[in-house]
């Protein structure tokens, strides 16, 4: 048995809807359709077209009209406007898209970003005051502000207007601002999870009287970096900034691609993956102004020199979070495993960084995390927390806000400060918390399945029609698809270092090929014959001229019982080093990495020692095959690996039969005694070994044929004829070339049948053969 890593959850669309598509497709397409709250042929062709022209009417924000005449004033007037921006891509794109736009208007603007390390997030009572010395008159926010009440105070008291727009939670108390473009505050705009450049864009439609389609492609980085729901705007927005950023001639975002070695099939996991962790990685590591001036810069040659700067603040940026990454995993498997939120802080920590850290942790033990950096002349310890889908973290850090120095953030994302004083009890807070509103399965990472298909109802051009339902994200999820009940030809490790599987099953008669990456162990776990379920993507292999249809997977399992057949090996890298309980019948065992069990104990040890293993490991041979048959009824067993040490062999001893011993009780009755010195004379004039001579006169000495007298052999003159059987030897000897035969000398297959016979009926058969 193979269990899945994840909790996999499909809801299935039970019949396919006649709609209509503007291409040939699959069922399983309509299907997705249907699951995205589609189900007429208009409905399909608006969502598949994405039209620009269904973006909403800016102006349905209440404070929209507002913002645009406070705005259109400061220009008439020659006023000083400041863009307040944040440091992450959806800041520096949101700067950009405002700086670009005002500018267009004529407006006497300039940005302002506030450094990560020195000011932490939002606006700050010192820089606006900074702004009003230098003569600013309105000050705009975008991708923040609206956490920022004291400042908006602030902003009002030195005579400056503060217009905010922002998409992150609200806190308790509201800025007092001139305008708030916030799309979760306003009850009459259709739609609500606009990232802080769709905010952004929207006031650049509404200030230049029309859609700006050439800012499309920074809206897109920063909607697909800040990871809002790809849905309704988001959706519009993303699908057609890509086609824009496909053909731009923009310096600065052509030489991004340029560094990030983007080509034609650019998508939305470009954006995810290189262009947004690039732009990102400036105001992890330093002042965030290097890449707003990127996005703005229209000299070509300037904009590479400012891309290249960037790529090695990128790969800075790797090396800094790959070496704390390491630091805190140590931390928590010293101090932290068992902990449902996992709290880690160290003096020299990046605070830049620790987002990306805090994930990290959160995929590799599916809890919530939070990575703080002290800082040791303040006391203060700042950094960034990351989530799980059933713990919100934003609700429940703000329960605990007293905690706290500065919190804000969304559901699976937040960025605190914290006196170094309260880090302890806030670890432990935030534990109770957990204790009370978690439990085991929460902590179970859950795969997301798209449908179950059939391989029948795909062809080589599914991959492409996928791509019509994109850009995949939150949302509207990357499609996995589950394929059940395939029966697997082979399964062979593959790579450099045998760390990936490349897999080969049968769907009925269609054979279907499948790589994992990641996943090379599975194969040491698999074994031909028996049936996998798995999940993953459908994509075209491409290679020497040919395509072809391929899954990559992203998980699988195996519901059967599997026996691993390691019976002759020296070499046991194969089985796993967690989970397997070794079990011997001889007390004695080299196999000493493994949890040992001695059968001889006793029944009442034995069930207790293996009532909950679902591994099991025989090293060595019983005596005896109800010994094992009684192991093997137990419990139900997920993996058995069949090693069986054999040091003493007697199935190939040359057994001794009955006209051995009709032929040495006929020499018996001839001579009547058999001296010491004589056995060795007697075994080969009959062609047998010294040990099967002594094996036979054994067993007359126990049916009462011969008696011993000072070493000599003497038969009995009073004999009473017993059947051989009746000798204990006998018997033994017969148990155990049984046991040789069965166990040791079988074929996998007669091993397997003969195993799975003894096995409780609910369990199913599978096998891997490693060994004879």
């Amino acid at each position: 048995m193979l269990e899945s890593r994840m909790n996999w959850n499909i809801h299935k669309v039970e019949e396919t809807p006649d709609i209509d598509l503007p291409f040939s497709s699959s069922s399983v397409i309509k299907r997705m359709l249907v699951k995205r709250g589609i189900h007429t042929s208009e409905d399909a062709n608006q969502f598949l077209q994405a039209d620009i022209n269904d973006l909403h009417d800016p102006f349905l924000f209440p404070d929209m009209e507002k913002a645009v005449d406070r705005v259109q004033r400061a220009i008439q007037n020659d006023e000083q406007i400041l863009i307040f921006g944040d440091y992450d891509a959806d800041g520096v794109t949101s700067t950009a898209v405002m700086i670009k736009t005002l500018r267009d208007l004529g407006a006497h603007v300039n940005y302002y970003i506030p450094n990560r390390f020195t000011e932490g997030y939002g606006p700050n009572e010192q820089a606006f005051r900074e702004a009003s010395q230098a003569g600013v008159d309105l000050i705009l926010t975008v991708d923040t502000g609206i956490a920022a009440p004291n400042e908006a105070r602030i902003a009002k008291q030195l005579g400056m207007d503060l217009i905010i727009t922002d998409h992150h939670e609200e806190q308790d108390e509201m800025p007092d601002a001139y305008a708030i473009i916030h799309p979760r505050l306003a009850e009459t705009y259709p739609f609500d999870s606009l990232a802080g450049v769709g905010v952004a864009f929207k006031l650049a439609h509404a200030l230049l009287g029309e859609l700006p389609k050439d800012l499309l492609a920074l809206a897109a980085i920063g909607t697909v970096a800040d990871l809002v729901p790809l849905k309704n705007e988001n959706r519009i927005i993303v699908k057609k900034g890509l086609e824009v950023l496909k053909h731009t001639t923009d310096p600065g975002l052509v030489a991004l691609k340029k560094f990030g070695k983007i080509d034609d099939n650019l998508t939305e996991e470009s954006i995810g993956f290189i262009i947004g962790p690039r732009l990102n990685a400036v105001g992890r590591l330093q002042d965030a102004s290097l890449a707003v001036d990127l996005l703005l810069e229209d000299d070509e040659l300037i904009a590479v020199d400012m891309a290249e700067e960037i790529e090695h603040i990128n790969k800075e940026r790797q090396q800094i979070v790959a070496s704390i990454v390491d630091e805190a995993i140590d931390e928590i498997e010293a101090k932290h495993k068992d902990d449902k939120v996992i709290l880690l802080a160290k003096e020299g920590w990046n605070p830049g960084v620790l987002g990306i850290v805090a994930s990290r942790i959160v995929n590799q033990y599916f809890r919530p995390a939070i990575v703080l950096g002290i800082d040791s002349e303040t006391n203060e310890a700042k950094g960034s927390a990351r989530s799980i889908p059933s713990y919100d973290m934003f609700k429940n850090g703000m329960e605990l806000r007293h905690l706290f120095l500065q919190f804000g953030g969304h559901a699976q994302a937040a960025g605190m400060t914290v006196a170094v004083d309260h880090i302890d009890d806030l670890r432990r807070a935030l534990n109770e918390q957990a204790d009370e509103r978690l439990d085991e399965d929460d902590f179970q990472q859950t795969l997301e399945i798209e449908d179950e298909i059939n391989w029948d109802e795909i062809d080589i051009e599914f991959p492409k029609q996928l791509q019509y339902l994109a850009p995949y994200g939150m949302g509207n999820a990357k499609p996995y698809f589950q394929m059940s009940h395939l029966t697997l030809r082979e399964a062979r490790k593959i790579g450099a270092n045998k760390n990936h599987v490349k897999i080969t099953a049968l769907s009925d008669d269609e054979r279907i090929e499948m790589v994992g990456f990641q996943l090379g162990h599975v194969a040491d776990q698999l074994t031909p014959g028996c049936h996998i379920d798995v999940v993953g993507e459908i994509e075209v292999n491409e290679w020497n001229g040919h395509r072809k249809l391929q899954m990559k997977i992203k998980d699988l399992r195996c519901l059967e019982t599997q026996l691993f057949d390691f019976r002759g090996q020296k070499q046991l890298d194969a089985v796993p080093n967690e989970g397997v309980v070794a079990v011997t019948f001889t007390g004695q065992s080299s196999f000493l990495d493994y949890p040992l069990v001695d059968y001889n104990k006793g029944k009442l040890q034995l069930n207790e020692q293996l009532k909950d293993v679902k591994k099991i490991m025989f090293i060595d041979l019983p005596h005896q095959l109800e010994s094992i048959q009684e192991v093997l009824s137990m419990t139900p067993y997920h993996s058995i690996y069949a090693c069986f040490e054999n040091h003493n062999q007697e199935f190939f001893s040359n057994h001794c039969n009955r006209d051995q011993f009709k032929r040495l009780y006929v020499t018996l009755t001839q001579h009547k005694t058999i001296k010491e010195a004589q056995k060795g004379q007697l075994a080969k004039a009959k062609g047998w070994t010294l040990e099967q001579l002594d094996f036979m006169l054994q067993v007359f000495f126990e049916l009462n044929f011969v008696t011993m007298e000072n070493g000599d052999i003497v038969l009995k003159t009073d004999v009473n004829q017993q059947p051989l059987k009746n000798s204990t030897s006998y018997q033994e000897k017969l148990q155990q070339i049984k046991v040789e035969e069965t166990l040791y000398y079988s074929t996998t297959k007669e091993l397997k049948d003969w195993m799975f016979a003894q096995l409780e009926p609910h369990m199913k058969e599978g096998e891997i053969v490693h060994g004879l």
